[in-house]
């Protein structure tokens, strides 16, 4: 399906609702100069992977003659949190006609990342490469996401000017509009920019809609500065002029006031001078909701604190014999592996150390080998983070050899001791941490009544909870874990506050790449952390500043 503004889109999936859209903002700074008479005029397209392969998306405007160019096209991408969603950024310059991208020297560089990066981070910035890994100079490229689920509004707005300054010696100047958002740190960021209309001192501009959180940041009285130029084809723009407001000002203004469009150098300058024109607001319509998403928890910098738990019990079989569920086969993972990573590469993106608690349950541990129910499989009982996935696949293959397999199943010590950390977590009433506990498992609860009363004080914490089932068992008991079949309550009748677990037999999957298993886990998680900080009442955190790139850039 096309986009109504240009490019195309992957069509909606059935089986998983969009839970938000995305908007990403481009620029880039220190581009090769592709050209022998003018700078290169880069564009950026973007792709996704799909099955494997690249698929152009959308593509930018093309920018004229600028090295370090700001992009106005905004990308628009869906978000699905319990998706690995790989983006490629990659920058052209354009030749007109002749298109993009048509030979290897319009390559000006590209670069990968996930969509969970950059809402996490919210603003990446990362060097770009040529083919075969080659640096493309100093050149960079920076994205900011932008959440634009509907959930605090959008407004529509329409300008005209009247009576501009004309800036050109045999025709009249060629007008355009910017809006730039004044952030905390001073810094300001390109919101939007209009169309050029061609030989007009008082122009007309087409509507537009932007989010308000991408205009003002949901903060009525936050500062706009708003600049009108005159278009040029080699890039070097004349300023007409510019002015102030905010959006509670504008609200005001609407169909009756309007804004004198100054040149500073001209005020000191001329001694008559009154205005280089005036802009004003034709059309003003605005819907807000003040419901919060997933995304606006994490782009407030909300972090996903990931531990995984892993079964130890004798059940599995001797992790020497092939036929061991913890066999380590040099050439294929096992199935508690693959559950591992396959859902860790989604939490990963979210939690900015990368650190991640690895615990073991129902082995006997040196140097005393007793039996322990939440053990560090790195051994470590001070600090039981890991350096990453691959830390913890590492802790996990070198303890393995040193513990004793044992038993019985118990889990509710390691929920108990996740929860804890939870509960200190609470106490600061600010959404700053969320808890993702994956348990993976052999057998049948042994101490099923403790897990459920674990399980109920748990729902009442910043956590979720994740269980997979590995090897053949009967998982029946899980199912009940679960709660989808009715609401799960602790031995005394207390029932849980909200669902916090989600089973899956790991057999179910077999068959299927790791992305089905943790897109299966993972669905539920976002609801559960919305659900968790509607309750409390803790609204999103404020996002830290962030300076984007000054340079400016031009229209198509």
């Amino acid at each position: 399906c096309q986009h109504p503004g240009g490019g195309w889109l992957f069509p909606q999936r059935a089986s998983l609702a969009v839970l938000s859209k995305v908007e990403l903002r481009v620029s880039c700074r220190h581009l090769l100069d592709r050209d022998t008479l003018n700078k290169s005029d880069p564009c950026v397209l973007l792709l996704m992977q799909s099955q494997g392969q690249w698929v152009e998306v959308d593509r930018s405007e093309v920018i004229k003659s600028n090295l370090n160019p700001v992009f106005a096209k905004i990308f628009t991408v869906d978000y699905y949190f319990e998706e690995v969603q790989k983006l490629r950024f990659e920058v052209y310059d354009s030749h007109g006609q002749a298109g993009v991208g048509t030979h290897d020297d319009d390559f000006l560089g590209g670069m990968e990342c996930t969509v969970g990066q950059i809402v996490a981070q919210k603003r990446v910035t990362k060097p770009l490469f040529l083919k075969y890994g080659k640096f493309a100079g100093k050149s960079t490229i920076t994205v900011i996401s932008e959440e634009i689920s509907g959930n605090n509004g959008y407004v529509e707005l329409a300008f005209r000017a009247k009576k501009l300054d004309d800036k050109d010696l045999f025709s009249k100047s060629d007008p355009f509009l910017e809006i730039y958002r004044i952030d905390d740190d001073s810094s300001e960021q390109l919101v939007y920019r209009t169309e050029v209309v061609k030989n007009n001192l008082s122009p007309i501009w087409e509507p537009f809609k932007v989010s308000l959180n991408s205009l003002c940041s949901c903060e009525e009285k936050r500062k706009l500065r708003c600049v009108v130029w005159d278009y040029d084809s080699r890039g070097k723009h004349d300023f007409i002029g510019e002015f102030f407001t905010t959006f509670e000002e504008m609200q005001k203004a609407m169909g009756e006031n309007k804004w004198e469009c100054m040149n500073p150098k001209y005020k000191i300058k001329k001694r008559n001078y009154k205005n280089s024109g005036v802009v004003v607001l034709l059309d003003l319509k605005v819907s807000i909701h003040r419901v919060y998403s997933f995304l606006d928890y994490i782009m407030g910098g909300c972090q996903i604190h990931f531990t995984v738990a892993i079964d130890f019990t004798a059940s599995n079989g001797d992790p020497r014999n092939s036929c061991s569920l913890h066999y380590i086969n040099p050439y294929q993972p096992n199935e508690y592996l693959k559950a591992l990573v396959a859902v860790g590469e989604i939490c990963q993106d979210y939690d900015s150390d990368k650190k991640f608690s690895a615990l073991g349950f129902g082995a006997r541990i040196p140097p005393k080998y007793e039996v322990s129910h939440d053990f560090a499989i790195n051994f470590n009982p001070d600090n039981d983070e890991c350096e990453g996935i691959q830390g913890v696949v590492e802790s996990y293959q070198s303890c393995l050899p040193k513990i004793q397999l044992y038993g019985p199943t118990n889990v509710a010590p390691i929920i108990t001791k996740v929860a804890r950390v939870a509960a200190d977590e609470e106490r600061t009433k600010e959404a700053s941490q969320y808890f993702i506990l994956l348990i993976l498992t052999d057998g049948v609860v042994t101490d099923m009544a403790d897990t459920r009363e674990a399980i109920v004080r748990a729902s009442y914490l910043p956590m979720s909870i994740i269980i997979v089932g590995v090897g053949n068992a009967d998982f029946t008991d899980m199912q009940i874990l679960d709660g989808d079949d009715g609401i799960l309550r602790s031995p005394r009748g207390e029932p849980v506050l909200r669902d916090i677990v989600q089973f899956v037999p790991f057999r179910d999957f077999k068959n299927a790449s790791p992305t089905a298993l943790a897109k299966c886990v993972l669905a539920e998680v976002p609801k559960q952390v919305v659900e968790y900080y509607s309750y409390k009442a803790f609204p999103p955190r404020c996002p830290q500043p962030h300076t984007p790139d000054s340079s400016l850039g031009s229209p198509q």
